[in-house]
């Protein structure tokens, strides 16, 4: 991870540590080095960004300073206005652009925001690209050769222009409509759209498709994305899905870049339960053709178990969507994600998105005829402890002789019948202890052992 950017973009308190003098920059640079680069290859056509915004008050400042940079740099800067994190990934993709920029926090509070800077591919942009982006943020970049304390601005007819680019959202509604295989009439569907980008999408989609639809938290102020709401509050879906009486949930959080599902009894489907009814239902069409799904080390040892008893082999890779795609996209994986609910479709998108992933559950459910219950009842969940421990120093607190025996004898004792994962968080001085179990009382005292030696050897704060 870099100064700013970090594996989800550059985030922070808006106007505390990400201002709208950060974004001016961050779109100053693309702008000037996808001109260079255009100028570089004998093309005298300007570059074009692609913006997108969920609902934060801040998402329209990010937006206007970020438009403001890249016009003064010469590219044009398209706005999308309102749309999910997938869909700028989509049309950046789709419409030959240059580069795509969306602006959120994903799950976060309201006060906190991002940029998201997204290649013309339709992944997350290159470490090389956001290095260099920081650099420029620093006063010292070093660019084709070139010392830049400040890069030019583009004059006359070199000054960018701002287009209204909503067709582009529509074009992204469309497509995902154009994955419906079945017709959705009959179904009863809630979605909670966390007061977040997915408010103006989500139930088009559902209702182009057939479905009756019921909507929660899709009245969006600037103030309470996310707030008691979306894929990280998910217990006020599971009431709604329960005492309407509907046949399925979805919860979304701030950009729809991921999807919780609720069955149709009130129980959460979490995002491991979706990897394991996709990479079945793939499996048995013959569409799983590495036979291997992608997971992260935080998925649940029942998953892994059960993959096994299906003969489907799985990858482990680092905590981040980033991560899961960057393995799928280099082994040709279809399928892949995370327990939050990260869901990497590859056939159909280079990110997580959740109305896709809803669109996949429900293919499902439609196809095989079976309640959402009925399809995640065949994994057995194992209790999961997660424990945050904040520390003085992360490394020398897992560099522990004694912090390390505690976790080989918790690890001993547990056997194949369970799981320990002991970590460093990757953005506070926090080392994350994970435990599962056959048990929820075995996984809090395994827990607590673990806890109690980083404590006992005073790295903990107290």
């Amino acid at each position: 991870m870099g100064k700013y950017f970090g594996t989800d973009g550059f985030r922070g308190e808006a106007n505390v540590t990400l201002t709208a003098e950060h974004a001016y920059k961050v779109g100053r640079f693309i702008g000037f080095y996808f001109s260079e680069k255009r100028r570089r290859k004998g093309e005298n056509t300007p570059p074009k960004v692609v913006i997108g915004k969920d609902t934060r008050r801040s998402s329209y400042m990010f937006e206007y300073a970020l438009a403001a940079g890249l016009t003064s740099s010469g590219a044009d800067a398209y706005i999308l206005h309102v749309v999910t994190t997938p869909a700028v990934a989509y049309i950046a993709k789709s419409d030959e652009f240059d580069c795509g920029i969306m602006i959120s926090a994903s799950h976060n509070p309201y006060f906190d925001n991002g940029i998201k800077l997204i290649n013309e591919k339709g992944e997350k942009m290159e470490e090389r690209v956001l290095a260099l982006c920081e650099d420029y943020i620093d006063g010292k970049l070093n660019l084709f050769g070139r010392d830049f304390a400040e890069i030019p601005y583009a004059r006359g007819e070199g000054i960018g222009k701002v287009v209204d680019y909503v067709s582009g959202r529509n074009r992204y509604i469309g497509y995902l409509i154009s994955l419906g295989m079945y017709s959705f009439k009959g179904k009863k569907i809630g979605l909670d759209c966390a007061n977040g980008a997915s408010w103006n999408i989500a139930r088009f989609v559902f209702e182009a498709l057939g479905a009756t639809v019921r909507v929660i938290h899709a009245e969006p102020d600037g103030l309470n994305v996310n707030e008691n709401a979306g894929s990280t509050h998910i217990e006020a879906l599971q009431r709604f899905v329960a005492e309407e009486g509907l046949d399925a949930g979805f919860a979304y959080d701030g950009d729809a870049d991921r999807c919780l599902c609720v069955d149709e009894k009130g129980n959460v489907v979490t995002g491991d339960h979706i990897l394991y009814i996709y990479g079945k239902y793939l499996k048995e069409r013959g569409m799983l053709p590495t036979n291997t799904v992608v997971t992260t080390v935080m998925s649940n040892l029942g998953l892994y178990k059960a993959f096994d008893e299906l003969g489907i082999e799985y990858v482990k890779t680092a905590v981040g969507d980033k991560n899961v795609y960057e393995y799928m996209s280099a082994h040709d994986n279809p399928l892949g994600g995370e327990q939050s609910g990260h869901i990497i479709f590859s056939r159909y998108a280079t990110t997580g998105d959740g109305i896709l992933t809803s669109l996949m559950i429900m293919e499902v459910m439609t196809e095989k005829k079976r309640k959402l219950s009925a399809l995640a009842k065949e994994l057995k969940w194992y209790p999961q402890i997660l424990r945050n421990v904040r520390v003085f120093d992360k490394g020398r607190a897992l560099a522990d002789e004694h912090v390390q025996a505690v976790i080989k004898e918790v690890c001993d004792r547990l056997g194949r019948s369970g799981r320990v994962l002991v970590r460093a968080s990757g953005t506070e001085p926090i080392v994350r202890v994970m435990v599962e179990a056959e048990s929820e009382v075995l996984c809090l005292s395994c827990a607590d052992e673990i806890v109690n030696a980083l404590r006992a050897k005073g790295h903990a704060i107290p």
